[in-house]
């Protein structure tokens, strides 16, 4: 994939407080943060980390050019010294990152950053904008996945979604979380999703009548024929000419037909009948893939209600998360280094869910021995290590008196480091080995975390020493 460097797609005000720390002589001040989210969409158990390999591909690229320095002189805002600085720009921070695929809860870090101020805080609008996108896109998809039962679940939504990157980005994003392919064909060639598609109503319509394009079709794709059947009326003709040509067409060539596809009416009452049909033609091979807005809720209720679908084709609702359409992670300040160490920085707010955990920290996923599940996060200082030969005291860092002491478990630390001084020390899996993850780790949940409706909360708590250091300066602010 041909590299793109997006350096200037940035916030202005980026630019404006860069300026001002340089203006200021923070040019060597080193500064932390962290990306989190506060909600997961939809009302949701959990989200889908994903996009890191984005995110690793633009710090890459990361670097001023030369019309970039001219567009920002001409806004007559920035001394002749910050822009020598900017076009002798060497990207030297060092990032953690969650790994792709890895569920994620809110309250935690799911990307850290730390690096000469000016640097660290010009990441925040592509770090947000590539992590936000993409695992929005990824937690509906899981969602409709998990729907769908163990169907295959398609996504078809490149012709709605939002631009161009949408398209791609949401297709990858849907793939890693569980989608078996997807419409968009660049993202086949760029990302290795696998791209799928038969034909359009257009076919069917340009020709005479709906059973010569049905012949033109299986004669041209005998190994794959999947015929749309809606184009004029499902049952009294699209099916009857499809079943026909299996028997015309294929039978004679010793293929067996690969589907039908339906794309609009009671897709439950239509599936039933198609079924019945298909099997008394002695079709019982050929799957039944229906599309036409779909999202989890439609999925689920055409399974409850007995429908006989083996796949879905899933567009618009899949490719904007239509439902909620913001993540709403955020790029917080959590320490800065000085003289004495690392210094913890806090934000407070009226708002208790906007206050944030201070410090340079450690995300760690703790495992039952005996079920596999996962029973908590726990954020910790950046050096803390759990010992997990010993019993592990968690607490709600809301309600402080709800502990819990855990016992035979696995702690396993969720930041993984992806830069350390500018240059990339990640090997990113390919597509395929990400998406196997994902299964893997949503499958540790407990089944309540991932109810659709009311799902149980997942603990994410602070360890004793971080909520110390919160806890101090909660009341030292408080003042």
């Amino acid at each position: 994939m041909q590299k793109q460097n997006l350096t200037m797609l940035t916030d202005f005000y980026e630019f404006t407080m860069a300026n001002g720390y340089f203006e200021q002589g923070f040019i060597d001040k080193i500064a932390y943060y962290d990306m989190f989210f506060r909600r997961v969409p939809d009302g949701g158990g959990f989200a889908i980390m994903v996009g890191v390999e984005q995110l690793i591909s633009y710090l890459k690229n990361l670097k001023f050019e030369q019309q970039d320095i001219e567009y920002l002189r001409e806004k007559g805002m920035f001394s002749e010294a910050f822009l020598t600085y900017l076009a002798n720009f060497k990207f030297e921070c060092d990032v953690w990152a969650i790994p792709e695929g890895m569920p994620i809860f809110p309250g935690e870090p799911i990307v850290t950053v730390r690096g000469p101020v000016i640097q660290a805080q010009f990441l925040e609008t592509m770090i947000l904008l590539t992590i936000n996108h993409q695992s929005l896109i990824a937690t509906k998809a899981n969602r409709i996945v998990r729907a769908a039962e163990g169907r295959a679940v398609m996504e078809f939504g490149t012709r709605r979604a939002q631009g161009y990157n949408g398209a791609m980005a949401g297709a990858r994003a849907a793939y890693v979380a569980g989608c078996v392919g997807t419409s968009c064909t660049i993202a086949d060639r760029n990302y290795g999703v696998p791209a799928l598609g038969t034909m359009a109503h257009s076919w069917v319509q340009l020709f005479d009548n709906e059973y010569d394009a049905f012949c033109a079709y299986a004669k041209t794709y005998p190994d794959s024929c999947t015929l749309l059947v809606d184009t004029y009326n499902t049952l009294k003709s699209g099916i009857p000419n499809a079943i026909k040509v299996f028997d015309d067409v294929l039978a004679p060539m010793g293929h067996r037909p690969s589907a039908i596809r339906i794309d609009s009416g009671d897709l439950t009452y239509l599936s039933k009948k198609a079924r019945k049909m298909l099997d008394e033609a002695g079709y019982t091979d050929c799957k039944i893939i229906v599309s036409n807005s779909l999202d989890e809720h439609i999925i689920r209720e055409t399974l409850l209600q007995g429908a006989k679908i083996d796949s879905f084709g899933v567009g618009e609702r899949l490719i904007t998360a239509t439902s909620e359409p913001v993540f709403g992670g955020v790029y917080k300040l959590v320490a800065v280094e000085g003289g004495d160490g690392i210094k913890p920085k806090i934000k407070l707010s009226e708002n208790v869910a906007k206050i944030t955990t201070p410090c340079f920290k450690q995300v760690y996923r703790l495992f039952s021995n005996e079920t596999g599940q996962a029973i908590a996060d726990v954020i910790t200082l950046h050096d803390e290590v759990i010992d997990a030969s010993e019993p592990y005291m968690i607490f709600d860092p809301e309600y402080i008196w709800k502990r819990k002491i855990i016992e035979n478990f696995t702690a396993v630390p969720l930041l993984k480091q992806i830069f350390e001084g500018g240059e990339c020390v990640y090997d990113s899996p390919n597509i395929d080995k990400i998406k196997q993850f994902c299964t893997q780790q949503v499958d540790a949940l407990w089944d309540e975390v991932k109810r659709f409706e009311n799902p149980h909360k997942y603990y994410v708590d602070l360890s004793q020493k971080l909520w110390d250091v919160k806890d101090s300066m909660l009341k030292q602010y408080a003042l």
